[in-house]
């Protein structure tokens, strides 16, 4: 008996729908991640793009545990020199809720070419309203 290998052409993409609203904002990314890996699939191979569709919704709703709020930072640089961009999560989580849940699952994905194309099929909303209906997504309760 050999073993299946996945590959481009037998790669079966379904939707579903994550709520993030009282859960932990690390445990909904981690999730994410491994819905949008496909590590949940019994037919996952490491080196093929098989994972599925991500709708994480009330984004702004997730809750960071311990002093997160306050001592945890999102940080960037601009490419000038000395232009390093800190904001606090208090005001991250308050503005954009969004970019805070995407930014969370993208540093859960593998920094590769696999990586950036399954963080292209995330799609975060801060309320409990998304427009992806007709795709018929399921929702993920595990």
């Amino acid at each position: 008996m050999s073993t299946f290998m996945a590959n481009a052409s037998t790669v079966e993409r379904k939707w579903y729908v994550l709520d993030a609203a009282g859960k932990p904002l690390g445990r909904t990314a981690a999730t994410a991640a491994m819905l949008l890996r496909g590590k949940h699939k019994v037919d996952f191979t490491p080196h093929v793009d098989n994972g599925d569709f991500v709708i994480i919704i009330n984004a702004d709703k997730a809750v960071l545990t311990g002093k997160k709020l306050d001592q945890k930072y999102y940080r960037h640089h601009t490419g000038y020199v000395g232009h390093l961009k800190e904001v606090q999560y208090r005001t991250l989580m308050a503005e954009k809720p969004e970019f805070a849940m995407a930014q969370a699952v993208k540093g859960m994905l593998p920094k590769n070419s696999i990586g950036r194309a399954s963080a292209t099929r995330l799609k975060v909303f801060a309320g409990a309203e998304h427009n992806h209906a007709a795709q018929q997504p399921v929702v993920w309760d595990k």
